[in-house]
């Protein structure tokens, strides 16, 4: 599976192969989240803002943001060789920043 990855983007690994069947263990997004989770003063584990379970349209997802290409090579490599092996489906999404202009600049430019 290749794509091109954009800065500032996510990773939306699914529990799903690309032939639509579910993936098994269902615990599989947990235990690799947990690989880069750390555990707090609270004595609780805190998932990591990089790897961590997320649920997208109602399904418990797998994110993973792009940037751990370049902060920690090596489990991006990891998981994206486990998302190979596994033929699961992954997509992309950007989020866009919304920037409010006031209204005389708006006038500038119309």
């Amino acid at each position: 599976m290749t794509m091109e990855l954009k800065a500032g983007c996510k990773l939306v690994i699914r529990s799903v192969n690309e032939d639509g069947r579910k993936f098994r263990p269902s615990d599989w997004i947990e235990r690799i989240s947990t690989t880069m989770a750390t555990f707090g003063k609270d004595n609780r584990l805190h998932y990591s803002n990089d790897v961590r379970p997320s649920m997208v349209d109602g399904e418990k997802c797998l994110l993973v943001e792009i940037s751990v290409k370049d902060t920690n090579p090596t489990a991006f490599e990891y998981i994206m060789a486990f998302v190979n092996a596994n033929r699961l489906q992954m997509s992309q999404v950007c989020e866009t920043k919304i920037v409010e202009v006031d209204e005389t600049q708006n006038a500038k430019a119309s």
